[in-house]
């Protein structure tokens, strides 16, 4: 998938005119209707003035290719981390009016049991022995100040996640580092819930965290891995297709005095 051509055709090209005429030069043609100039980020030759003009060093630094591709993968990350958040929220919201309301439903739910008693004698339930009654009576048991005490963690770890999603999608490298030290933060918990108990659920949140965290680490260069923040950003520069033209100009230069080095001798 061609992710630069992808991106313009969603949001329109990006081109710039630089003042170095060598530069400008490699960057613009004429045509049947008039001039066009590359676009900064698919390199498609679009007819019409330049949406901007300066020195090279003053362009857009546009993501191009690779940089597309990590962009959407981030926003996937933070689409998984707005859902997490949205559904811990209404865990708590549930929490929080159980603790509430424990009383009246705590005696629906003794009410109903002995009438579900002989409908799990039919499919062999032992429903007095069941871990799933024993479980809701444990919780029943649980005092109205530990429930709401369980409500506000878990509206501080939603808003954690929300924290998450938001610097994910808007590709902020605050947003980056933030979602990499929650995220570890979390994984001791999650590896004592599969030693635990192991359920696919639990497996596959143990993995998609594991993965987020060494995929931020390694692509984005944080922490000073594979140069740190300088060399991340010296990347980004690189790969525009500004630094790419100026980086041919420059190759022919040499070419050129390799040539006349060659005659001269």
């Amino acid at each position: 998938m061609d992710w630069s051509l992808l991106t313009c055709a969603r949001r329109d090209h990006i081109t710039y005119a630089p003042d170095e005429p060598e530069l400008r030069r490699r960057l613009t043609t004429g045509t049947p209707v008039g001039e066009a100039w590359r676009c900064l980020r698919c390199g498609t030759y679009v007819p019409g003035a330049p949406q901007g003009s300066g020195p090279a060093d003053r362009a857009p630094l546009v993501k191009r290719g690779k940089e597309l591709r990590d962009a959407f993968i981030m926003r996937f990350f933070a689409v998984e981390r707005a859902v997490r958040g949205l559904l811990v929220l209404v865990a708590a919201y549930g929490v929080w009016r159980f603790a509430e309301s424990r009383g009246s439903i705590q005696r629906i739910f003794e009410d109903e049991i002995p009438l579900l008693r002989p409908i799990a004698k039919q499919v062999g339930w032992d429903l007095d022995h069941s871990k799933m009654v024993e479980s809701a009576r444990h919780v029943f048991d649980m005092k109205a100040e530990t429930l709401r005490w369980l409500a506000v963690a878990l509206v501080v770890y939603a808003a954690v996640e929300l924290i998450e999603a938001v610097g994910l999608w808007l590709l902020k490298r605050w947003g980056e580092y933030f979602a990499v030290i929650a995220t570890s933060f979390g994984l001791p918990v999650e590896i004592y819930e599969l030693a635990e108990r192991v359920t696919v659920v639990r497996i596959g949140a143990l993995v998609i965290n594991i993965g987020l965290i060494v995929y931020i680490v390694v692509t984005k260069r944080l922490f000073g891995v594979r140069g740190g923040r300088a060399a991340h950003e010296a990347h980004l520069r690189s790969e525009s297709l500004l630094e790419v033209e100026h980086a041919g100009h420059d190759a022919d230069l040499r070419h050129h005095q390799d040539v006349r080095t060659d005659t001269a001798g």
